[in-house]
């Protein structure tokens, strides 16, 4: 799977951005798909994921009732609308795909290449 992460950007603090990936190269439709970030100096961390067999979606606390997941199995594309952005979630974020991982980055076959949000305050 090629996955092509993009919409980052430089957004004020209380504003939105809507990042989508788009996928390629295999079925879409049959694997989980996860966003993660990473901060300068931090590690790659979960932010949400939806899986493939019921479309259930995950969401890291930090982001819950701010961000949405979404997947649109016709466009091979997932999508992250981050609403109410806070200077705290600048950080490059990538999404990746996997038929079975959930939450943990490292089990995730496939990644994008990143796109950097920037949330001023």
């Amino acid at each position: 799977v090629q996955l092509q992460a993009s919409g980052g950007g430089l957004v004020q603090a209380g504003g939105s951005l809507s990042l989508p990936c788009a996928a390629s190269g295999r079925t879409f439709s049959i694997y989980n798909m996860g966003w993660f970030r990473q901060a300068p100096g931090k590690e790659r961390e979960f932010v949400a994921a939806v899986t493939w067999s019921d479309s259930k979606t995950y969401y890291a606390d930090s982001v819950k009732g701010r961000f949405t997941i979404s997947r649109d199995n016709a466009k091979n594309t997932v999508y992250l609308q981050m609403n109410s952005l806070k200077p705290e979630d600048t950080a490059v974020y990538y999404c990746a795909a996997d038929r079975q991982a959930v939450v943990t980055p490292d089990q995730y076959d496939y990644w994008g290449q990143g796109t950097q949000v920037t949330v001023s305050s």
